[in-house]
């Protein structure tokens, strides 16, 4: 990826996970995206996926750590920030903790499922032997547009299953 003048490089690498979550919206999952940087270059991505895979695990975040874990060869992803589209839920933020990354940033609150400052502080809970950097709400309402539309439809009969905030 090559920088934008006058863009911080958290919102460029944010707007990459706003990308992947519109491939979800366009997939009729819920419109999570994930991506993970290491020096300044994205080395895995995601979107949710639980509907086409059938899995619920397989949530935005966890398919980016997967990937870049691949990428590096190695399960510790320090050195890396993930980049995603709503706060992590439980079991996301405990897999942020448990493969070493740096930073967490997110863009949209999460105020029933959020693990990295709205309902738990999973992500830099001292009790943990490992504590991610945090930092939330940014592009916060374009993250909340694409979740709201998504939903709006859903309601609406006009596809996607999205039953459930979560993802």
């Amino acid at each position: 990826m090559t920088t934008t003048p006058g863009k911080s490089v958290d919102v460029q690498f944010l707007e990459q996970a706003l990308a992947e979550a519109e491939r979800a919206f366009e997939a009729g999952e819920v419109p999570v995206g994930a991506v993970v940087a290491h020096k300044g270059q994205i080395i895995g991505g995601g979107h949710n996926r639980r509907e086409a895979l059938n899995d619920p695990t397989a949530h935005a975040e966890l398919l980016a750590i997967t990937a870049a874990a691949n990428h590096l060869g190695d399960w510790r992803l320090t050195g890396c920030t993930l980049y995603v589209t709503k706060e992590p839920c439980p079991m996301c933020s405990g897999a942020l903790v448990n493969a070493r990354l740096d930073r967490l940033v997110f863009g949209a609150w999460d105020e029933q499922a959020g693990c990295a400052g709205s309902l738990y502080q999973l992500c830099r809970d001292p009790r943990f032997s490992h504590q991610l950097d945090v930092s939330g709400g940014l592009l916060e309402g374009r993250c909340q547009d694409l979740l709201k539309a998504f939903f709006a439809r859903a309601r609406s009969g006009e596809g996607g299953r999205g039953g459930s905030s979560q993802g």
